[in-house]
């Protein structure tokens, strides 16, 4: 079978381990046996690549779920790897980074960082990418989230210097991403694999959840980008004719509430959305925010901008729609004391990083300033709270009233699902929110 070692690859049972010489075998293929993942890696790259197409490319993820990490690299000049020359997906390289010079303990290191980074571009082979990039976090012991789709690559992980390092190395050098990607746009901050329970990597429709068919709304649509230079220029200019009531422009955040409630751009429009699929139906139902107007976008690292700001284009009001480059992460390398104040939320166990020393948000229960995230305490909701340590010791941990007085136990159904908790803080908060803006607002810039 041309395809059975990616299905076969897994450890052999003690029990049908061969007694003689084969003791030490763990997998089996094309009347092999092999006693190192090394071997079977070797084996698959030099024995199979012809054979390998789409087909090859599924079998593959699920053979980097079983097989494990590996610290053994595609050989030398298979520039294929586990891709093949099917011509499927001719551009994927599935090489993975020679890691022998690396020692373990660097390796594996938890004084690290956390990247962030993405890249729109036209995927014909999202499954087999996919595998790759899970075999690539496996074997640099990185965690955290990778999303994958037909138009693009989004991830943030983290590991050890080193391996981060492995990892951005590789990217720029897959022939998928050549004249695309570039070393600036990996964001970086202080961190490490530690800051993700697990590693996810998935084949999703879209590489930033919008809720729309990337077909019907395309990256390839998007604003204007500005550098953070530019972007803090245009900021500055804003303020100030702001100041004066003659801003002809919005300065408008794409992310949720729970993000630029402790960190925003001074003067911006935070829309008051839970999640950014609500995005869309926020826009249509406030288009007349937007008309006539220059709008600045942004958003943590940039890649939300993209699909919303082709969306607010897509609605023909706004008279041009700019968006930062490299989001709020680039512009604080540069200006950390900038227009931004306060912390910037991120998707992982840290729940923020900061840049500057401002608290623009207050404990949930006592009002002290206060921007560090809890989970609620309440077993079955997933809402973060700002509560304090003063509110804490008191035992004030939950989001809302709801989940802090009354501990809700929630039942499981028939079929074992958990229901999903329906707190105050969630019924009370509206889908779509309207924002209120006075007339004369609207009206300025017109004349």
């Amino acid at each position: 079978q041309a395809f059975s070692l990616f299905v076969k690859a897994k450890e052999v049972p003690a029990a049908a381990r061969c007694p003689a010489g084969g003791e030490g075998v763990r997998w089996r293929c094309c009347r092999l046996a092999f006693e190192e993942l090394s071997g079977i890696h070797r084996h698959v790259a030099l024995q199979h690549a012809g054979d390998i197409g789409r087909q090859a490319g599924l079998a593959a993820k699920q053979a980097a779920a079983e097989a494990g990490p590996s610290s053994v690299p595609a050989p030398a000049g298979n520039a294929d790897g586990l891709n093949g020359r099917s011509g499927s997906s001719p551009e994927i390289s599935c090489t993975l980074p020679d890691t022998s010079h690396v020692s373990y303990d660097d390796l594996t290191s938890k004084v690290g960082e956390v990247l962030l980074y993405y890249c729109y571009c036209e995927v014909k082979d999202p499954e087999k990418l996919c595998a790759w990039q899970k075999a690539l976090c496996q074997h640099l012991h990185l965690t955290g989230k990778v999303r994958v789709a037909s138009e693009g690559i989004n991830g943030t992980v983290g590991g050890s210097k080193v391996a981060t390092n492995l990892y951005i190395e590789v990217m720029l050098s897959q022939p998928l991403f050549k004249d695309i990607l570039c070393q600036e746009d990996f964001k970086s901050s202080a961190g490490g694999a530690h800051c993700f329970p697990d590693l996810r990597v998935g084949v999703f429709k879209e590489i930033v959840p919008m809720g729309i068919d990337p077909k019907i709304v395309s990256y390839k649509e998007t604003g204007i980008h500005l550098s953070p230079q530019e972007f803090h220029r245009e900021v500055e200019q804003y303020l100030s004719q702001a100041s004066q009531g003659q801003s002809d422009t919005v300065l408008l955040d794409c992310r949720n509430f729970y993000e630029s409630k402790i960190g925003h751009f001074q003067g911006c429009l935070a829309p008051d959305i839970r999640k950014f699929s609500y995005f869309p139906s926020y826009v249509d139902e406030n288009l007349e925010l937007f008309k006539d107007k220059r709008v600045l976008m942004y958003c943590t690292g940039g890649i939300r901008c993209e699909r919303g700001s082709a969306y607010l284009r897509s609605k023909a009001v706004c008279r041009e729609v700019y968006q930062l480059k490299g989001g709020i992460h680039k512009y604080l390398e540069e200006f950390p004391d900038g227009f931004y104040r306060g912390k910037l939320f991120v998707f992982d166990d840290r729940y923020a990083i900061c840049s500057n020393e401002d608290i623009i948000s207050v404990a949930r229960y006592c009002g002290m300033l206060w921007d560090q995230y809890k989970l609620c305490s309440s077993q079955h909701c997933r809402q973060l709270v700002l509560t304090c340590p003063g509110c804490h010791n008191k035992g004030l941990t939950a989001c809302c009233p709801v989940c802090q007085e009354k501990e809700l136990k929630v039942t499981s159904r028939a079929s074992g699902q958990t229901l999903k908790e329906e707190c105050e803080c969630t019924r009370r908060r509206p889908r779509v929110p309207i924002e209120h803006v006075s007339q004369r607002t609207l009206d300025t810039g017109k004349d």
